[in-house]
């Protein structure tokens, strides 16, 4: 069922906030999960839609975003993917950091919009795909951002071994992830650890211990 206008969606639903632990970056959030669920699988007529994850700043995007605007030569004048953007939070941090393009990929049929509306209010412009770059070779880019990949199993074996195939190209791929289940405990590269002001609706804790790590 398409969605007539997504944008107005966003916009009665959802407020702008700051990011806690990245609070440079502002983006329309909204205040709770269920309520803003409801309404997702109301617009698109679907029911067992997964979490709306465009409407949230969740851990492991916030930690891969704090890190890039205290790194900036990390994305300084290259070409960054957003992988599985969401709200485009990591994207937006990119920019900010002095990426010289960032484009912003997820599925979600809302995230087109969020990232949009999310660019507009920082004053930073990305592009943005819906395309699933999982069924192709990883794009031509010099940074990968992957935020919370590894929330179910399949999808963190998947997206992982696609990760793995663009670091053997020679793309500098950086992970955010709160120690999920299906995340991996070795041969990753310990970039930083931070303790990331979340809710216990969304993660069971509101402070939540999250880590950046490199494909080495």
């Amino acid at each position: 069922m398409p969605i007539v206008d997504p944008t107005a969606f966003i916009r009665a639903n959802t407020r702008l906030q700051t990011v806690p632990h990245a609070p440079e970056i502002t983006l329309w959030l909204a205040d709770e999960v269920t309520p803003i669920w409801r309404l997702t699988e109301e617009e698109l007529g679907e029911l067992g839609l997964p979490p709306p994850f465009w409407a949230f700043a969740w851990a492991g995007g916030q930690a891969l975003a704090r890190w890039l605007l205290d790194h900036p030569e990390e994305v300084a004048g290259k070409r960054v993917l957003d992988f599985a953007a969401g709200s485009g939070l990591v994207g937006i941090a990119a920019m900010k950091a002095g990426a010289a393009h960032v484009l912003c990929a997820d599925i979600d049929p809302f995230c087109g919009a969020a990232v949009a509306l999310n660019a507009e209010a920082n004053g930073v412009r990305v592009d943005f795909t819906d395309a699933d770059l999982l069924d192709a070779p990883p794009p031509d880019v010099d940074v990968i951002c992957a935020g919370d990949v590894c929330y179910e199993q399949p999808m963190a074996g998947r997206v992982l071994d696609w990760l793995a195939s663009a670091r053997a190209k020679g793309t500098r791929v950086l992970i955010g992830d709160p120690h999920r289940t299906y995340f991996p405990r070795e041969g990753l590269e310990f970039l930083s650890e931070y303790r990331v002001p979340t809710t216990r609706e969304l993660e069971d804790f509101e402070i939540k211990r999250t880590s950046v790590w490199a494909l080495p």
